[in-house]
């Protein structure tokens, strides 16, 4: 007998032929995913025309994207709509900064950036742009050392004025150093100091102002009697000529007395700007520059001018301080000039505004060596005037006619046997840095 029909046999068939249909879609389906993933891949074509398996297998070789947009377990978060719909996924600002910072490798260095894909894209715009500027700009990657920039008008008129500040600090007793009682005394001394030291001035003044202690007696002195009595200042008889020729002009103009005016000081034989404002600054309290050899070479040595000129150095420097602090500026770099920062051997290595000096290495560097190089009280040694203000920290120069061991009591003293009088040479072998006569 044969066998009866289930009544439910072609509801089975025809699920049986829905399920074959949509095994056949799902398929299908398959292919086409696998094929647009794979399709940057080498085997895009094959890949295309591959069955289910071969498709299953391009998708596992994907990697983790092409699996994202396959079907996949319930619940497991890994559907197309959870990952296709939205487009690929935004770079974390991590990746962002790691391929910006391959980038400027790739520049600085010429290795190319890692992965395949960084490879291919090649440097952005931004590498390029650093590569660029590495190669133009010395001192980064690629140049050949940062050029130095010039300093400009504000940064200079900042740096000179820290230098008078620190100066103030290492110079606290800086004082003209030229004995005097008063005005006319100051005068005088002044003038003698011309192409000298101070000290030679100094160990001469008593003599000659206690036999011509006024403008009067000075001018009805013998000339040949003034000569011999500073004769060890040198130039004495063009140095006597100026000084009967002033005291007679303070006798017969000014009523014995030294005027206190810029333009009457300078109307005086022998008397130019820069004695008048010696004059003027230690004697009368008015501001003045005094532009000698010292302060002309430090300033320039310091880049605050280019002057030669004194008197366009003395315009330039009023420019950079107020005129309260002109004095006691000059007093200050005249007493570095000499103490340290000398004409042919600076001692650099102990400059206290070695930091602040652009020329720093045109003299002696080394610490030690460049100790003994110092002047004066810096260097252990007698000062230039026999009556130093009360707060000089030095020991007072010794009197004309001392003994050799009195006058070279430590290393750079002024006067003594090494500078003989009237040789008109500084202790430094350069002429006396003071003030000139005109």
């Amino acid at each position: 007998m044969g066998e009866q029909q289930s009544p439910n046999a072609p509801k089975a068939a025809k699920k049986n032929k829905s399920e074959r249909e949509g095994a056949r879609s799902g398929a299908v389906g398959a292919r086409s995913g696998s094929g647009s993933l794979r399709r940057s891949g080498p085997s895009a074509t094959s890949a295309s025309r591959s069955g289910s398996a071969q498709s299953g297998r391009g998708a596992d070789a994907s990697g983790p994207a092409a699996s994202a947009a396959l079907p996949g377990p319930s619940g497991s978060g890994d559907s197309p709509s959870a990952s296709g719909s939205r487009g690929p996924a935004r770079p974390s600002r991590t990746s962002r900064t790691s391929r910006s910072a391959s980038d400027v490798s790739t520049a600085a260095t010429g290795a190319p950036a890692s992965g395949e894909a960084e490879a291919r894209r090649g440097p952005g715009p931004r590498a390029a742009r650093s590569a660029a500027s590495a190669s133009n700009t010395p001192g980064r990657a690629g140049g050949a050392g940062r050029p130095q920039k010039p300093e400009t008008r504000l940064a200079m008129v900042r740096r000179a004025r820290r230098i008078n500040r620190e100066l103030a600090e290492v110079y606290p007793y800086a004082h003209p150093e030229l004995d005097f009682r008063n005005p006319f005394e100051l005068l005088v001394a002044t003038v003698l100091s011309a192409q000298t030291t101070d000290l030679r001035v100094n160990q001469t003044t008593p003599a000659l102002f206690a036999a011509y202690p006024t403008p009067e007696d000075m001018a009805a002195a013998s000339p040949e009697e003034l000569e011999a009595i500073i004769r060890p200042t040198g130039f004495f008889r063009a140095k006597a000529k100026s000084l009967l020729g002033l005291s007679t002009a303070l006798r017969d103009r000014f009523g014995s007395e030294v005027p206190g005016r810029l333009q009457d000081l300078v109307s005086l034989p022998g008397v130019g700007r820069k004695t008048a404002f010696v004059v003027l600054g230690n004697a009368f309290g008015v501001p003045g520059i005094t532009v000698d050899t010292h302060f002309g070479r430090l300033v320039r040595r310091w880049k605050w001018t280019e002057q030669e000129d004194p008197e366009k150095v003395e315009a330039e420097i009023a420019a950079i301080f107020p005129k309260s602090e002109w004095t006691m500026l000059s007093h200050r770099v005249i007493f570095h000039g000499r103490r340290i920062c000398h004409s042919r051997k600076p001692a650099c290595g102990a400059c206290p505004i070695a930091h602040l000096c652009p020329s720093y290495g045109e003299g002696e560097t080394d610490p030690e060596k460049a100790r003994k190089l110092l002047k004066y009280e810096m260097g252990g040694a007698p000062g230039q005037r026999l009556n130093p203000p009360a707060d000089y920290p030095g020991r007072p120069a010794p009197p004309l006619g001392a003994s050799p061991a009195a006058a070279s009591d430590g290393p750079g003293v002024p006067g003594g046997p090494e500078n003989p009088a009237g040789t008109g040479r500084g202790p430094d072998g350069e002429p006396s840095p003071t003030r000139d006569a005109g």
